[in-house]
């Protein structure tokens, strides 16, 4: 258990490429896996390594993400000291516009970061979803006396259009980090970072105000590669399953990936338990037509037709005689009879009304946005 730390997680992220996903919502807010939201597997990761005072930096967006989380009490962040702290942007006098990047909302959220009383900061983002305690990565930053301690993944270059800001790295023998690519085209390296850094708090304050001063506001490539000769970084390899929400394509491949019982385990089982915010609702209701094959069912969904390889989230209708194949579907939509649906995407409070046929790809998935009737 690692208490000297405090966790800054930034959930103001913004891309385009997740489309009407998140027109509504922040990345972190964005529902995985039937019950569960991308920030939960943050919070939970950090709760089981023994951090206590969580920091949540938010841009815009965040009424859901503040909805989810509330006062902490689902992941034991409800507390006298420490505990869960919401960081808004607008709260100052100084602080009058959108951030532009990562390191000018950390500089207007410095006051949290003094008053912290942990002595190291674990700095993470919130579109990488994961499972893991930070134990070893603390004490890898300590033996290596690292100045920036940085997790990564194996993970093959691609070449996919829609990815979002890549960050690989290359190490040398002992794990020093000694080049960085970041959003390269053709990028040499199979390792490829996961946005979580740990550093002194007396460090990260240096480096933020020292960027902010020069108009530099990207912790990568306006922080990280200017000092990697000056600043020892050290890498540590996560070797269980990762996946990341840089697009539609890879929120659709994401919740497919969770259908695979060895991902749900190395997700849900493996390590410690993912916590999320408690409902209290009735379990699944399965018709005498119900078919459901290789499914992530979510509680109060009823089902009467046939469901294969879908996931879905609470309170979702399906409809007699409809058949959904490679769906997603979130949060108290309805399907009615007749539907024929594959590889889609569809969002909350969503009607599909009887008899209608949408057909995606797999590699192209058609979405559907909040609310919509078809």
């Amino acid at each position: 258990m690692i208490r000297n730390v405090f966790g800054l997680i930034y959930a103001g992220e913004e891309n385009h490429n997740l489309r009407d996903l998140v027109m509504h919502r922040s990345v972190a807010a964005l529902p995985v896996g039937g019950r569960y939201r991308a920030i939960d597997f943050q919070l939970s990761n950090m709760v089981h390594s023994g951090i206590r005072n969580i920091g949540i930096i938010t841009q815009k967006n965040y009424k859901s993400l503040m909805d989810h989380l509330g006062s902490g009490k689902d992941w034991d962040l409800s507390r006298k000291n420490n505990g869960l702290f919401m960081l808004p942007p607008y709260d100052t006098s100084q602080n009058t516009s959108l951030y532009h990047g990562i390191c000018d909302a950390i500089y207007a959220k410095l006051d949290y970061v003094r008053r912290a009383p942990q002595e190291y900061c674990l700095l993470t983002g919130s579109y990488t979803i994961y499972s893991t305690t930070y134990d070893e990565m603390m004490r890898a930053h300590i033996e290596n006396n690292a100045d920036i301690t940085m997790l990564y993944n194996l993970d093959p270059p691609n070449t996919d259009a829609e990815r979002f800001k890549e960050v690989r790295i290359e190490t040398d023998d002992s794990g020093r980090v000694c080049d960085i690519e970041f959003d390269s085209h053709i990028a040499k390296s199979h390792k490829l970072g996961m946005d979580i850094y740990l550093l002194k708090k007396s460090l990260l304050e240096y480096l933020i105000q020292s960027a902010v001063a020069r108009g530099r506001y990207n912790f990568v490539s306006d922080v990280l590669i200017p000092n990697l000769h000056s600043l020892r970084v050290q890498a540590v390899e996560h070797q269980g399953y990762v996946g990341r929400l840089h697009s539609l394509l890879s929120y659709y491949d994401l919740n497919m990936d969770m259908l695979d019982e060895s991902v749900r385990w190395d997700l849900f089982h493996a390590g410690a338990p993912v916590y999320t915010k408690i409902k209290d609702e009735p379990p699944a209701r399965y018709m005498a037509t119900a078919q459901v094959t290789n499914s992530i069912v979510s509680d109060a969904c009823e089902i009467a037709g046939a469901v294969h390889g879908c996931v879905l989230s609470r309170g979702v209708t399906v409809g007699r005689n409809a058949s959904l194949n490679g769906v997603i579907v979130m949060q108290d939509s309805q399907i009615q009879e007749d539907c024929v649906l594959e590889n889609v995407i569809i969002d909350k409070y969503v009607t599909i009304h009887k008899g209608r046929h949408l057909i995606g790809a797999p590699e192209f998935p058609v979405i559907i946005r909040k609310g919509a009737v078809i």
